[in-house]
């Protein structure tokens, strides 16, 4: 049986720390280093700046850490497997080798494509083979769109093109869009020698790499109880959270990790925040493998170190998912203080004179939002306090309507509107925002491409096998009811609840949970679906998925429609529904006194 193999992150969005790679690299022992650039917002942003200057359509950040660490890494015999490539992975990978060269290295390096379907987008959807992807959100007008309008259309691989690169003995493997565990996954089973029927040992990477795919949120970043981390505020030490690593095992479960003597902390708690993170239903889909995260279980074996264990897997679906951006049209937006009296008065008045200077009416824009958020305190300390905001959005195809027509009125009101009138920042002429459009494919059309660069282009199929659901036993960890007819306090919610959620699409994920097992038949029993949409008034009206973990003390919920066409389209202030667990945590109810 092989050794397992420790798999580090650096990296978990395009914008993450540059230091990462050298943290990891030189902060303690590790195999591989892996980081993740991509999500559905950076692939739009990759083609803004692939459009500026050609041929950058990639993460230029790695680029700049593998300056600084791929002596070491070949040196010490470390791995690196990276999404970074985005929209033009082989371009990535020239400019490596680039900087491997200027550094006198020699090392082998690999690019896996097969993603980018916009070249074909036209002709799969002609032939009926791209079809909408069903999240319960109607993106547009529920069809594909437009093709010419697409400026990404990406499918999500998986990790075999990773495994195939590391067998014909790349050093460096840069891929475009796979799913973020498949960087994980990967090297793992192309170390333990998994096959793809493998589904057990493969479900247990998918969830390692789940956990460790966003750098330092499995590390006590983003964490409900984060009170409880030691050294958080020590600045030129602890504050600054060490990135993670997961040791998987032959048998597909693992420990995560930090390197010693960096900030955070890894928990059952972290973990269990990190897994409820952008997920759905107890079924993970992905292309090598469904992993059923209703089977996962947890323990803390040592200090910073949290055993992963009991990983399930069933055969994938036989469809890829993928990604698409579309033009949407132009947007531009501002906002007005509201200060002391009279605000809702205010707000109405200051709307009137704007709509008045205004050359176009509400009428005329595909879309606006208008908000008045109350920030304001009755008998403020500070003109801060006592202030609100209304702010307007509006979005349209046609970029003059939005542009200096529109913000020009509102500076044309400064002296003809509200007591107090300013507002904040300066007028702009709007800019270009993409809807997200998902959708799914059929598996055997999308290979992938592994490309050693000087050398040989090999096929990798990403057909794989069929089988059955598999079934999970939650009578040990499941619960009885809980008897709602006891003494209670009223307290923040978040008094006994960590939460975590995030965008998916249009829709917003939050999960919840709770770390001991007395306050857990009593979640279970009082957070249903519809007392979530009366706690979060503003999800009140949209349709609300529940689903249970029992094995992690934890609830997840689905927000249908909350971010409206996808984080480039919102118009909500938190446009990727990173706060709402907070909201929630925030709120005061009625909890039992015996778990207080």
């Amino acid at each position: 049986m092989t050794d397992p193999i420790r798999i580090a992150n650096c990296s978990g969005f395009f914008g993450d720390r540059p230091s990462g790679a050298r943290e990891m690299v030189e902060g303690g022992p590790i195999d591989v280093l892996t980081g993740d650039w991509l999500a559905e917002l950076t692939m739009l942003i990759l083609s803004r700046i692939r459009a500026k200057r050609p041929g950058a359509g990639y993460a230029r950040t790695f680029v700049g850490q593998m300056e600084e660490v791929m002596g070491s890494c070949l040196e010490r015999g470390i791995k690196v497997v990276s999404n970074a490539g985005g929209l033009d992975p082989g371009g990535c990978a020239e400019a490596v080798k680039e900087i491997a060269d200027k550094l006198g290295l020699n090392p082998t390096i690999a690019y896996v494509d097969g993603d980018d379907l916009m070249s074909r987008l036209s002709d799969l959807a002609a032939a009926g083979s791209i079809t909408p992807f069903d999240d319960g959100v109607t993106y547009g007008d529920g069809s594909l769109g437009d093709p010419d309008r697409f400026l990404t259309a990406n499918a999500y691989l998986g990790c075999f093109g990773v495994v195939e690169a590391l067998t014909q003995g790349a050093d460096i493997v840069i891929t475009g869009r796979v799913t973020d565990a498949a960087v994980v996954c990967g090297p793992a089973a192309w170390h333990h020698g998994w096959q793809r029927t493998d589904f057990d040992q493969l479900a247990g990477a998918v969830v390692a790499g789940h956990l460790i795919e966003c750098s330092a949120q499995v590390t006590g970043g983003n964490y409900s109880f984060f009170t409880e981390i030691e050294g958080r505020e020590e600045i030129g030490g602890r504050a600054r959270f060490g990135f993670p690593w997961a040791d998987i095992a032959a048998d597909g479960s693992c420990v995560i990790g930090k390197h010693d003597g960096t900030g955070g902390q890894v928990s059952v708690g972290t973990v269990t925040t990190q897994l409820l993170y952008e997920i759905g239903g107890p079924e993970y889909l992905g292309p090598d493998v469904t992993a059923r995260f209703d089977s996962i279980e947890l323990a803390e074996v040592e200090p910073d170190r949290v055993h992963v264990f009991g990983v399930k897997g069933q055969a994938p679906p036989s469809t890829l998912k993928v990604a698409m951006n579309e033009l949407g049209g132009h947007r531009n937006s501002f906002s007005v203080a509201l200060t002391g009296l009279d605000i809702d008065d205010k707000a109405r008045f200051a709307e009137a004179t704007f709509w008045d200077a205004c050359p176009y009416g509400p009428d005329d824009f595909e879309s606006i939002t208008s908000t008045i958020v109350r920030t304001d305190q009755p008998d403020a300390a500070t003109q801060e306090q006592a202030t609100a905001v209304w702010r307007v959005t509006v979005k349209d195809r046609d970029e003059r309507k939005v542009g200096r027509a529109f913000s020009d009125a509102n500076v044309h009101t400064a002296l003809s509107s509200i007591p107090g009138m300013y507002g904040y920042g300066s007028p702009g002429p709007g800019s270009p925002f993409g809807v997200y459009r998902p959708a799914t494919v059929p598996n055997d059309l999308v290979p992938s491409y592994v490309h050693i660069l000087g050398g040989r282009t090999t096929q990798v199929d990403s057909v794989a096998p069929t089988g059955p659901a598999v079934d999970i036993d939650l009578e040990q960890s499941d619960s009885a009811r809980f008897d709602l007819d006891v003494a209670t306090v009223a307290a923040p919610l978040g008094t006994i609840i960590g939460t975590r959620s995030g965008d998916k699409g249009g829709n917003a994920n939050l999960g919840v949970f709770v770390r001991t097992d007395e306050a857990w038949p009593w979640l279970d029993s009082w957070l249903t679906a519809e007392r979530l949409g009366e706690l979060l008034p503003e999800a009140g009206a949209l349709e609300i998925t529940r689903y249970r973990f029992p094995k992690i003390r934890a609830l997840n919920f689905v927000i249908h429609g909350l971010l409206q066409e996808g984080v480039a389209a919102s118009t909500r202030q938190d446009g990727q529904a990173k706060a709402v667990g907070e909201w929630l945590r925030s709120r005061v109810v009625e909890i039992p006194a015996s778990l207080r």
